[in-house]
């Protein structure tokens, strides 16, 4: 019990700073880290699926496919591809959509379909959230006519995501048994309203708090701060439970054993895969308003 909860903290500990330090550190670190997290997602899916739903998806091919994906919205997001290219850039993921369902014709799979769905709902489940990681991170800026990297985003949503996480799990740890209505009891037993109000409750503090530290650099309001912190902990809520979903319909408790006493990559950053895209349709309706 002593030794897995020591090995549970130390690759927490890695696992933080090495996110944080790589979305501070530099542009490249932070498009090297999320693609490297990417595929690592996106092969844990592949073999989940193989292993424990009878498809047969080509882990290669899909990961490959879904690691370009990010890549290719990094360079049209950052702004290193310009004029034509940009459109261009995105051409081998049209390649690789055109392959995966040709390639059934030739390898005679039992459920060619099934490999087909799982394929393409992994890139959409998986790829294609950590690929708009990239339209939050990176902003054109029309006064100085280059783009701006904006690290404060997607460590923001990280930081919501780990203060509703711990608000949920504290607030839920005291109060559970004076209010023990279950939140989606058929799909996570140990979640309750009481957590996630906890949790919701700390994602406006922390807010608040990241209001005051980036205010000079993102043109944000306390009020535009609050609903991001809102939208961050309601879908990186439902990211949680359709993950819980995911593995409770494959009958598996983790989803891999990438990170030592956290399970599989997809454990750790299923909040993270509807968080990002919610996120990103919140920005895009404050900035029409």
């Amino acid at each position: 019990m002593l030794r897995n909860f020591i090995i549970r903290t130390i690759s927490g500990i890695f696992f933080v700073a090495a996110l944080v330090g790589c979305i501070i550190g530099h542009p490249l670190a932070f498009g090297a880290l999320f693609a490297l997290i990417t595929g690592m997602a996106l092969w844990e899916f592949s073999g989940l699926v193989n292993a424990h739903a009878g498809a047969a998806v080509n882990r290669l091919i899909n990961t490959i496919g879904g690691v370009y994906l990010f890549v290719a919205f990094y360079y049209y997001a950052s702004g290193w591809v310009s004029g034509r290219a940009d459109v261009m850039v995105f051409v081998p993921v049209l390649v690789a959509l055109v392959y995966l369902p040709i390639s059934e014709l030739f390898l005679q799979q039992n459920d060619p379909l099934k490999n087909w769905a799982y394929a393409f709902a992994s890139w959409l489940y998986i790829a294609l959230p950590f690929s708009l990681l990239n339209v939050l991170a990176f902003s054109y800026n029309p006064m100085t006519g280059t783009v701006d990297y904006l690290w404060q985003i997607p460590l923001s949503i990280f930081i919501f995501l780990w203060a509703n996480d711990s608000g949920a799990y504290c607030v839920g740890c005291l109060l559970h048994k004076y209010f023990p209505a279950k939140l989606f009891e058929r799909v996570s037993p140990k979640k309750t309203w009481v957590g996630s109000i906890g949790g919701a409750l700390c994602c406006l503090a922390v807010a608040a708090v990241l209001h005051h530290f980036f205010q000079t650099v993102l043109p944000l309001t306390l009020w535009h701060w609050m609903g991001f912190g809102a939208v961050v902990c309601v879908f990186g809520t439902f990211g949680d439970l359709v993950e819980s979903l995911f593995k409770r319909q494959l009958n598996v408790k983790d989803s891999g054993r990438m990170l030592p006493g956290h399970g599989g990559v997809l454990d750790r950053f299923d909040s993270a895969l509807l968080a990002i895209p919610a996120t990103v349709i919140y920005f895009y309706t404050i900035n029409m308003f």
